[in-house]
């Protein structure tokens, strides 16, 4: 029996596709080029991941339970786990009936592993945020992958796999909310798109809010909900937009391997490259790269990458100028502090914050190229980081549920938050007296952290 990786990933497309997970199928499907394999999908029978899985899963059972001898001996249901384990599962019953595990060669044992002493997941007392002070904004119908604060008053933009933005109004206490309807023309109708919001960012002056969907058309939106301009030049789902300083254009990459330059004025296509290999690349890293951000001078740019490395470049030279490398895990994500020359902190100094998939958060003296602080509280895949106007403080989301809030200066913890849902986006209003998250339950919460 044989099989190739082609095959094995058609079957975790399909079992992804069938269990309603359409974000991940679509970006799993993408990233594997699924639309490139020889598969004829019309063939494959449902569940059939499922079913190869619970029959290896018999075959397993059957090969623990027969002795060297031949004989038979009495097992119980084996989980996935430790079918993939039988030597531990074999190890065990003979434990279990009298015997001793099998010694282990010299030289055999695996090599240490550093590891972070567990923290208690209750939080300490007087860092918890009340309550009071937190306000849970529910309406989405799904996961809501991305929010952010308007520059100029309290309105938090949101978007969801419900194929919605909303934007709430935060100025009055209670928060009222506009509900951005992302839909396409079928027939001469406006019918709901049913593709995810995936990306969306506030112009400088704040009146003006850009929208990235999966149906492969850029949006922008006023602050009442009326749709000002519909972008489609796309071949494919947008992943990333982001306005220019001034507010006159907006750039927005594409799963086609384009980046679009619009006139935000007219909707029109500046400029359009098509210069990418790949959905993402970046030359130096051995992985696939999941974000790239310039620091807030235009004097170094920061990748992060899946190969665990962290790396900082000079446009004046070919080769990274530090090439980061302690996460044990995947690095998700990367943002500079709004700190130093050129900023509205000049005196404080530049930082650069990391947010793995080992559970961890990394804050760097670029400068010196060192691991000033990690931040070690929370227990899944940080998808989300980020500073306080100031750059005073740094908050961090996780898909353990809990938002927190540190001291870039100390390292220490100073609050925290236990939602109801894993943390996709965490952000700072204007003033940095409230903190936004969004949630993969649908909920979109805000932190109100004045005393």
């Amino acid at each position: 029996m044989s099989f190739s990786s082609d095959e094995v990933n058609f079957l975790v497309y399909r079992y992804l596709q069938e269990s309603g997970f359409v974000h991940s199928a679509f970006v799993f499907g993408a990233e594997s080029l699924i639309a490139q394999s020889n598969i004829n999908g019309a063939l494959v029978p449902p569940c059939a991941l499922t079913s190869i899985i619970q029959k290896g899963l018999m075959y397993v059972e059957a090969e623990i339970s027969t002795g060297e001898d031949g004989t038979e001996r009495l097992i119980d249901t084996l989980s996935l786990i430790d079918a993939v384990m039988p030597d531990v599962v074999s190890s065990r019953k003979q434990v279990e009936s009298g015997g001793k595990p099998p010694v282990k060669v010299e030289g055999e044992e695996p090599p240490p592993v550093e590891t972070t002493p567990a923290e208690p997941m209750e939080v300490e007392m007087g860092l918890e945020i009340p309550f009071e002070k937190a306000q849970v904004l529910k309406g989405h119908d799904s996961e809501v992958f991305i929010c952010a604060w308007n520059p100029e008053q309290d309105l938090l933009a949101s978007g969801s796999g419900d194929s919605t933005a909303r934007i709430w109004n935060m100025t009055q206490g209670d928060a009222h909310v506009t509900v951005l309807k992302h839909c396409i023309k079928m027939e001469g109708k406006e019918v709901p798109s049913n593709k995810d919001v995936t990306s969306l960012d506030w112009n400088c002056h704040g009146n003006l809010l850009a929208t990235g969907s999966y149906d492969g058309f850029a949006r922008i939106w006023t602050t009442t909900g009326k749709l000002e301009k519909t972008l489609g030049q796309h071949k494919g789902p947008i992943f990333a937009l982001k306005w220019n300083k001034n507010g006159k254009y907006i750039l927005s990459a594409g799963v086609d391997r384009t980046t679009i330059i619009w006139d935000a004025s007219t909707g029109s296509c500046r400029q359009q490259f098509a210069f990418h290999s790949a959905p993402k690349s970046f030359q130096g890293h051995t992985n696939e790269v999941n974000a790239i951000k310039w620091d807030p001078q235009g004097k170094f740019l920061a990748s992060c990458s899946d190969d665990m490395s962290l790396k900082i470049w000079s446009m004046d030279k070919d080769t990274c100028v530090h090439d980061l490398q302690a996460h044990q895990k995947e690095i998700y994500t990367i943002k500079w502090s709004p700190t130093g020359p050129g900023t509205n902190n000049p005196n404080s100094p530049l930082v650069l914050a990391s947010a793995s998939f080992d559970s961890t958060v990394r804050l760097w003296d670029v400068e010196r190229g060192t691991c000033t602080h990690t931040l070690t509280r929370h227990k899944e895949p940080v998808y989300s980081v980020a500073f306080s106007p100031d750059g005073k403080y740094l908050a961090s989301g996780s898909f353990d549920k809990c938002v927190h809030i540190w001291s870039t200066q100390s390292g220490q913890l100073v609050h925290s938050y236990l939602g109801t849902g894993g943390i996709f986006e965490v952000c700072w209003n204007s003033r940095g007296d409230k903190v936004g998250a969004s949630a993969s339950d649908g909920t979109v919460f805000v932190l109100d952290l004045r005393k």
